[in-house]
């Protein structure tokens, strides 16, 4: 197979490649706010698109669904298209899907509380170590007893379920703390209020569906409404976290390819990395290193390199890095670390041009062909053949109402899962319970009832034994005449004259 041609970044003195073999080596877009970053991310889109590779993008700010739309020309675009003597350049729109957590500018986008587990989950609900350990307990006693926890009304009723029982599960899980169990309620009805309750549920998202290709084989790309999910911060990273961990859990090795078999563009990547804890961090740089050999390029677009932790930094090959404010000590470390971190270019001063870029320009640095980094140039960046700015919202629902994924998402279902199961259980308990106390009253009744005729039994056998005691007097004369006068008052008879 000839190997596919070079992906065209933009132009220095030569035009800078990012070859598609190399681009799951992932990468860095970074830049202070208005630097092109955005334009950048959607021109590096396209050009996977039109390999037939496909992309996910978060689309923070809103203004990402033009992409699917053809450019209009504009001076500023012809000026840079001819700078660059970019003779094949088109305006044109590109095959999408929209989803959204939420949603309601997409198609939404579920998973279950138990695909994203108790690790993500915990970070999720910003739960401290024995509050973690307490929702693994419960993810144990469901996986245990073959209950399925799908949504977070499921999670409620386990946490309650493990708290009601909490001596039977001292034995065999440990101690359950009603104080942690208690905070994991609040919590969970604080991640309700944002909104996080859509984000669990069935159908779940089935990955495959974001590998797709149209009919003429370009790359479909995957925008995620996320303007509104950025409200809820902590969401918005657990979300991407999941979705990376994901595709490295459920993807077959693949080894070297052509190219990716799926491209990742993560915005205000900082965000996956904020208050995660150690163990979650180990987990995040591991599938960061890992994951290429999926056939997964990962891309993280931030303000400040220094967003990106020293060991997932380390491992972005390709990088473009837009202009950087230095007007704080921080800013100023920013840019000596972002100078640092490219392959020097004699010809250039890293550290002063990245102060000095103008909207539209980057230093970039690509792998060459075995994997190396190439030395930093100062780069106009390609312009994108779509649409910049958004769509209107007509548009986006048409285009939602057109797309494959909405039969397939955009009806709830609620199968069985361990509400249905403990609520059942709690109704049959109720009903045992119930009949319990009427078998209760009915017996305390016949108790009642028999002990009633034991006592007129007894009245009854006291007055026999009167009579046998008056009989045994009728011997003497006097005891006959107090027989027949005793006898006489009671049965009505007339007395005897003497």
């Amino acid at each position: 197979m000839s190997e596919l041609e070079p992906i065209i970044v933009g132009q220095a003195a030569k035009p800078v490649p990012l070859l598609p073999r190399m681009a799951n080596r992932h990468g860095l877009i970074a830049g202070a706010t208005g630097t092109g970053k955005t334009v950048t991310l959607q021109g590096l889109a396209e050009e996977f698109s039109l390999i037939g590779v496909p992309v996910f993008m978060a689309d923070v700010k809103g203004d990402l669904s033009g992409i699917s739309q053809p450019g209009k020309a504009h001076p500023r675009i012809q000026e840079r298209v001819d700078a660059m003597g970019l003779s094949d350049f088109a305006f044109r729109g590109f095959p999408v899907t929209f989803w959204d957590v939420f949603g309601k500018q997409g198609h939404p986008v579920r998973t279950t509380i138990s695909d994203m587990g108790p690790l993500l989950l915990a970070r999720l609900l910003n739960l401290n170590e024995t509050q973690q350990g307490v929702l693994s307990l419960v993810f144990r006693v469901a996986d245990d007893n073959g209950w399925l926890l799908l949504d977070i009304k499921d999670l409620r009723s386990m946490l309650q379920f493990v708290a009601e029982n909490a001596r039977d599960f001292r034995t065999l899980y440990g101690n359950v703390s009603a104080a942690s169990v208690g905070a994991i309620q609040r919590r969970l009805i604080g991640l309700e209020d944002q909104g996080g309750n859509k984000l669990f549920g069935e159908p779940a998202l089935n990955l495959q569906d974001m590998l797709q290709t149209d009919e003429q084989g370009q790359g479909v790309i995957n925008i995620l409404a996320a303007d509104e999910l950025m409200n809820s911060p902590m969401l918005y990273g657990t979300f991407l976290l999941w979705l990376m961990s994901e595709l490295f859990e459920q993807l077959p090795e693949v080894g070297d390819r052509d190219r990716p078999r799926l491209v990742l563009f993560f915005d205000e990547a900082h965000l996956l990395f904020d208050d995660v804890p150690e163990i979650l961090l180990d987990k995040v740089e591991q599938v960061v290193r890992l994951i290429r050999s999926k056939g997964v390029g990962v891309y993280f677009v931030t303000q400040n390199p220094l967003d990106i932790p020293d060991n997932v930094l380390g491992q972005l090959g390709n990088r473009v890095q837009h202009a950087l404010r230095a007007y704080t000590p921080r800013d100023q470390k920013a840019v000596r670390v972002a100078a640092q971190t490219f392959r020097p270019n004699p010809k250039l001063d890293t550290q002063r041009v990245i102060t000095e870029l103008g909207v539209g320009e980057a230093l970039v640095s690509t792998l060459d062909a075995k994997g190396r980094p190439r030395v930093v140039q100062q780069t106009l960046i390609r312009p994108p053949r779509s649409q910049i700015g958004p769509i209107p919202q007509e548009l986006r629902e048409t285009l939602m109402a057109e797309s494959l994924m909405t039969e397939v998402y955009d009806q709830l279902v609620d199968r069985e899962s361990a509400y249905e199961i403990l609520s059942k259980r709690a109704e049959e308990r109720a009903r045992a319970q119930e009949t319990e106390q009427v078998e209760k009253a009915r017996e305390k009744e016949l108790t009642r009832a028999s002990r009633s005729k034991g006592g007129g039994r007894q009245r009854q056998t006291a007055m026999e034994a009167f009579f046998k005691s008056a009989a045994r007097a009728v011997g003497s004369q006097i005891g006959r005449q107090i027989i027949r006068g005793v006898l006489g008052s009671l049965l009505g008879g007339k007395s005897r004259r003497r």
